[in-house]
């Protein structure tokens, strides 16, 4: 069953290294607004983007697969229709604790990475619950 809950989703809001499938250069797209809100409250992102070599002054993965450094989250602004692909590929990892959709990002097969230990939150914004459940209010 997906995370919903406010306690498990700062749990999980707690791991600080995001590989952002699907991160975009384009300043104006929900796919760098709300990475760049992370990477601005302390998470280390690793960007993945095929069609890019630097995102938020990373370097751009072409996959998931090909990421080299530790991951945590995988946080996801792909079609509902690539998630099974991109949780096989966070499954053949074993650094990964969590999966991360973004609003309007829903897939059933995600079963498959709580089967197999992993968190799983479908369609609800990182940056949206880290404001309400992290962020300190002054900030």
């Amino acid at each position: 069953m997906p995370m919903e809950d406010a306690d498990n989703l700062r749990r999980i809001l707690k791991y600080d290294r995001v590989a952002v499938v699907g991160a975009s250069t384009s300043y104006e797209k929900a796919a760098h607004i709300v990475p760049a809100y992370l990477q601005r409250h302390g998470y280390e992102l690793r960007p993945v983007n095929p069609n890019a070599d630097e995102v938020f002054g990373e370097h751009a993965s072409d996959s998931l697969t090909e990421v080299k450094k530790t991951v945590d989250i995988v946080e996801i602004f792909r079609p509902s229709e690539e998630v099974p692909e991109i949780v096989a590929q966070a499954l053949a990892r074993d650094d990964v604790k969590a999966v991360w959709m973004e609003p309007g990002i829903r897939n059933d097969r995600a079963v498959e990475a709580e089967a197999a230990g992993l968190d799983v939150v479908q369609d609800r914004c990182m940056k949206v619950e880290h404001g309400q459940l992290i962020r300190n209010p002054m900030d």
